[in-house]
C-alpha cells in the first residue's frame, strides 16, 4: 500500500463528527464479553480506547500504518490499555495475534487499501466462533468533495502526477459487501448514512471543507505536489470551487457525508445481545 504521511492534529480538527460513524457502527455490534478485540486502521487511537472500555476485559490491539497516528494513540493510552502494531493491513495477518478476534472492526480505513475485499474474506474466516465484524467506509466518492478534487488535478499542469494518488481511494457499494460477508458465512447487517455535518458554525475557519479533507483524502494529493507554486494553485482553485458547491448559511457549513456500514456475526455460540443487534 502506497505510503501516505498522516497528520494527528489535522484529523483530530472534527473528532466530534468522525467519531460518530465509529460509534453507529458498534451499537451494533451485540458481543457481551470478548478476549480479542482488534481495531484494524486505528488511526490517532481515541476510538480505539472505547473498545478498552466497552470490552475492559479483553486483549485489545489497534494497527495503523502510520508512526504518526500511532504515536499520537499511545501518548493517549497512559495506563497502556491497548497493543499499538505499525503494519500495513495489507500484508499483515490476524493470525499474528497467537489467537482468533472476538471482534474486528475496521472504521474508515478500507478506502485506502488496494484489494481490501480479500482482506474481508481472510478476516471473516480468522473470527472465533461468535465472532463479529464491523467495517464502515465513506461512500462519498462521488460528492463534490473529492469530484472536484479529481476535476482541479485533471486540469493541474502535473495531472499526470496526481493521477495515482486520487486513483488510490476504491470502495464498493452496500449491497456488493452483504454477498462479500454473507459468502463468508456471516449473518450481515448492513445500512448507508448520509451525515449532514454543520462544520465551524462559529464562523471561524475561512473554508472548513477543505480543512476537513486536508486531514483525509487530499493528503496523498498535497504530497504529490511538493513544489510551493504547484501546490498553490492547486489549493486556491479547489478551495474556490469547494466554496462554491458547499456555502456557508445561517448555521454554518453543510457538510453531506454518506458512509456505509456492514456488521457481520459467524455462527457460534452468540452473545446475549444478537438479537438485539439485528432488530431493523
Amino acid at each position: 500500500m502506497a505510503t501516505t504521511t498522516w497528520d494527528p492534529g489535522q484529523y483530530a480538527r472534527f473528532s466530534d463528527h468522525r467519531a460518530r460513524p465509529f460509534g453507529d457502527l458498534l451499537a451494533r455490534v451485540g458481543a457481551d464479553e470478548a478476549r480479542l478485540v482488534v481495531d484494524l486502521g486505528c488511526g490517532n487511537g481515541p476510538l480505539t480506547l472505547t473498545l478498552a472500555d466497552r470490552w475492559p476485559g479483553a486483549r485489545v490491539v489497534g494497527v495503523d500504518s502510520s508512526p504518526q497516528m500511532l504515536d499520537a494513540a499511545r501518548s493517549l493510552d497512559r495506563d497502556g490499555r491497548v497493543e499499538w502494531v505499525e503494519a500495513d493491513l495489507s500484508a499483515w495477518d490476524l493470525g499474528s495475534l497467537g489467537g482468533a478476534p472476538d471482534v474486528v472492526v475496521s472504521n474508515a480505513t478500507l478506502q485506502w487499501v488496494p484489494g481490501h475485499r480479500d482482506l474481508l474474506r481472510a478476516w471473516a474466516a480468522a473470527l472465533a466462533p461468535g465472532g463479529w465484524l464491523a467495517v464502515q467506509v465513506p461512500g462519498n466518492l462521488d460528492a463534490p468533495s473529492h469530484r472536484l478534487m479529481r476535476e482541479v488535478a485533471a486540469a493541474h499542469p502535473a495531472a499526470n502526477r496526481l493521477r495515482p494518488a486520487l486513483e488510490r481511494l476504491s470502495v464498493g457499494e452496500p449491497a456488493g459487501y452483504v454477498e462479500l460477508f454473507a459468502a463468508a458465512g456471516l449473518v450481515v447487517d448492513a445500512w448507508e448514512t448520509t451525515y449532514q455535518h454543520v462544520l465551524d458554525p462559529e464562523g471561524v475557519q475561512a473554508s472548513p471543507v477543505l480543512e476537513w479533507v486536508r486531514g483525509t483524502g487530499l493528503r496523498p494529493v498535497l504530497e504529490a505536489l511538493p513544489d510551493a507554486r504547484e501546490r498553490a494553485a492547486f489549493l486556491a482553485e479547489y478551495d474556490a470551487r469547494l466554496r462554491e458547491a458547499y456555502p456557508r448559511t445561517a448555521v454554518g457549513v453543510v457538510f453531506p457525508f454518506r458512509r456505509i456500514f456492514c456488521v457481520g456475526h459467524s455462527a457460534g455460540s452468540a452473545p446475549s445481545g444478537d438479537s438485539a443487534a439485528s432488530a431493523g
